[in-house]
């Protein structure tokens, strides 16, 4: 049921029959923000209650956006402790300690008309929101590929790009699903000067927050079944028109005579028929898009209320102790302490060995390690000639070759060898094991391999991912309060590489 919050600057949207004739007066240009309650549910998602949680302060509103291709990005990922922010290549493992699953990403919903400033309602949450893993998914993207003469239409705006028949919703239902569940995904670049999509995607990561924005972003069921919270962008038509006029005579080169006329042609009808209609299903209605702060102070509160509700953060703490006094999984393979693999590992445990000595016995277990793990590699009967003309029978790698450093396009069908040098808590090992399984790598094939391992990482690496083989030349029972292997053999990069580690650095970072 819509309701009134008696604020000077929030308002709620649309009364219903009956309510009162004062309020149903209310002018749009005097609303901030209009938020609308379902009448249905138990209200765990409602916006009505909203936890005050430590946000950065909203920017003045940022400029009109300018560009010439789709802008569907993930935001820079960077993992912040309480020492340092670091750069990742990959995410956060959405796994908890015992190995389930967390809930789907919260996925915002941005809908409003050209130019109403949607992109910049998006930044603006993104900036307030301060949460390191975010994705920016731009509905521009899903344009269809035009025939010639629709080409030949479009460069003579006679082609409605404002029409829902102008976008490939089947390709963006298919990415926006994948990106909830947390996958990674190729989303296609459209060039709005030639009118047709580049011939590189882009590889998108999931993440804790999607943000995806577009005219047309309520004007589909299957979408909005997707979306966990709906904003329409409300901007006067008069300010949408100015804004549209700088883009596509600055941006996108195109005279002002042919823009007045496809706005007037197909814009703004469009509006009125497909996109003005979706504000029925919105939660928020955000008047004057990016300045409106109480609005986006609003957004932001109800989304970090609900990341703490479906706690899309790693617990290092909680991770610490859930496996504590718990046998070593299955698929843990220590390679076989022999007098001289304890030899070695005496060796480059030992604080006063000098790089040269620690750096010589440090490849010769690395050797040892990968030999190790190469015999569990599934192997083929073969038959070779040998210079004397007789017949050996012999075993081959199955797989077609093994891949190194890099993540070739078809690496879903291979065996992967995953390496550290040491894992302590696991969790660099589960940022880069989710990686290679949104790249549709099977978990059977991954192989993780580290010179020493932590029982806490080999559990978490287990527990969250039971089908990773895990193989290491030596297990140490502890890690201390700054997560360091115990008695473990110090930082192994600048012990091999002669660097000197900063006084605030620590294993885990």
């Amino acid at each position: 049921m819509a309701m009134k919050i008696n604020q000077n600057d929030v308002q709620m949207p649309q009364q219903e029959e009956g309510e009162k004739e004062e309020d149903r007066s209310m002018s749009r240009s005097d609303r901030s923000v209009q938020v609308k309650r379902k009448s249905s549910g138990s209200g765990d998602d409602s916006l009505g209650s909203l936890p005050k949680h430590p946000r950065c302060p909203l920017t003045p509103s940022l400029s009109p956006r300018k560009r010439t291709t789709s802008q569907s990005k993930t935001e820079p990922p960077l993992l912040r402790t309480n020492k340092r922010t670091i750069y990742t290549a990959g995410r956060p493992p959405w796994y908890n300690v015992t190995g389930t699953t967390f809930k789907e990403a919260f996925v915002i919903g941005l809908c409003g008309g050209s130019a109403s400033g949607k992109t910049t309602v998006a930044n603006k949450i993104i900036e307030a929101l301060d949460v390191p893993w975010v994705v920016l998914l731009s509905m521009d993207s899903f344009y269809k590929v035009l025939t010639k003469d629709e080409q030949e239409l479009a460069a003579k705006n006679e082609y409605n790009f404002d029409h829902p028949e102008a976008f490939d919703f089947e390709l963006l239902v298919t990415v926006l699903r994948k990106l909830k569940k947390g996958k990674s995904i190729k989303v296609p670049v459209y060039d709005f000067t030639s009118h047709c999509r580049r011939k590189e995607w882009k590889t998108v990561y999931g993440a804790n927050v999607v943000i995806f924005e577009g005219i047309l972003a309520f004007a589909n069921k299957e979408l909005l079944k997707l979306l966990d919270m709906k904003v329409f962008v409300d901007t006067d038509s008069d300010i949408r028109l100015v804004r549209r006029l700088k883009r596509d005579i600055s941006d996108r080169g195109r005279d002002i005579n042919g823009v007045i006329k496809q706005y007037n042609k197909f814009v703004k009808p469009s509006f009125e028929q497909y996109i003005e209609p979706t504000v029925q299903v919105a939660d928020i209605v955000v008047p004057r898009g990016g300045e409106n702060f109480v609005a986006l102070d609003l957004i932001v509160q109800h989304v970090h209320s609900q990341l703490e509700k479906r706690k899309l953060r790693w617990d290092m703490s909680a991770l610490a102790s859930a496996h504590q006094g718990q046998p070593l999984p299955k698929t843990l393979s220590v390679l076989e302490s022999t007098p001289q693999v304890r030899g070695m590992h005496t060796i480059i445990r030992n604080k006063d060995t000098n790089r040269d000595e620690f750096i010589f016995y440090s490849k010769r277990l690395m050797r040892l390690l990968i030999e190790h793990a190469l015999s569990f590699l599934p192997l083929k009967p073969v038959q070779v000639e040998t210079p004397q003309g007789s017949i050996y029978e012999g075993k081959r790698l199955s797989g077609k070759r093994l891949h190194y450093l890099r993540l070739p396009k078809d690496i879903s069908e291979d065996y992967v060898i995953l390496m550290d040098s040491t894992v302590s808590t696991g969790a660099a090992a589960l940022m880069a094991v989710r990686v290679l399984l949104d790249h549709d790598v099977q978990e059977d094939k991954i192989f993780l391999l580290s010179l020493l391992m932590a029982e806490m990482g080999v559990h978490s690496v287990a527990y969250a991912f039971p089908k990773v083989r895990i193989i290491t030349t030596a297990v140490d029972k502890k890690v201390n309060n700054e997560f360091h292997i115990i008695p473990g053999i110090g930082n192994f990069g600048d012990r091999y590489f002669g660097t000197d580690t900063p006084s605030d650095w620590t294993e885990s970072d």
